[in-house]
């Protein structure tokens, strides 16, 4: 079992720094630091940045939940327990993906 304690630390920094960047990325969204551009072109060109900006602020926001997930599980004991089998996912696995919530062994069944 990995030691909860640096992982706790480890994803409590993670979850800072998704916190950072996701608001960062509403702000690009929203354009708070510069207006939408009037050239027709110019506009086309930031509204498909925009869809990028868009799936990137998404993929931060799956990820931040992913994050509070593990750090309720580390809370309520459970963490490090394939949530499918209940056997204990393995420390490599949890240590390259901290916030794995299933064995390698299921997790390449439900994919």
């Amino acid at each position: 079992m990995a030691n909860t304690d640096t992982v706790r630390d480890s994803l409590i920094e993670k979850r800072a720094e998704l916190v950072v960047r996701l608001h960062k990325i509403t702000s690009d969204v929203r354009h708070a630091d510069q207006p939408m551009e009037a050239d027709f072109a110019e506009l086309a060109v930031q509204r498909e940045n925009d869809q990028v900006i868009d799936a990137l602020g998404e993929a931060t926001r799956q990820e931040l939940t992913q994050v509070n997930r593990a750090l309720a599980s580390i809370d309520s004991g459970e963490y490090g327990c394939c949530s499918e089998c209940g056997k204990e996912i393995r420390v490599e696995r949890l240590e390259a993906l901290p916030y794995s919530t299933k064995c390698l062994e299921c997790a390449s069944r439900s994919e």
